[in-house]
């Protein structure tokens, strides 16, 4: 149950890094715009809103890499720490901004909470 754990740790990690170069270096290109379905001149207006985005998830992404080489309890504290804060922004951002963040960021998230919290 702990390897499953971290694997599911690592990808949701993963899955933020991503996102991180997304938000970050591709938002006015075509992988950014297809995230937001932004034309040319809305993905360079909002450009710096979603590198802001993009830093806050890579600070989730250092959290929870955080969690899987830090020694036990401080690892584990901080992985159910930061899979927390995952889930809710990812409940928040599903509510106030698009659905389908539910799914892609809060889903994943609470999956690999509820298997760290068995693990535990």
């Amino acid at each position: 149950m702990q390897t499953a754990a971290h694997v599911l740790v690592g990808l949701v990690a993963a899955l933020h890094a991503y996102i991180l170069v997304l938000e970050m270096f591709l938002w006015e290109r075509a992988p950014g715009r297809g995230l937001s379905g932004f034309d040319a001149e809305m993905a360079r207006a909002t450009a710096p809103l979603a590198a802001n985005q993009g830093l806050y998830n890579g600070f989730l992404c250092a959290g929870l890499v955080w969690g899987l080489i830090a020694a036990d309890p401080t690892g584990y504290r901080a992985q159910i720490f930061f899979l927390s804060c995952v889930v809710v922004a990812g409940v928040y951002g599903g509510v106030t901004a698009n659905r389908r963040i539910l799914l892609a960021q809060a889903l994943p998230g609470a999956i690999a909470l509820a298997v760290v919290l068995a693990a535990g």
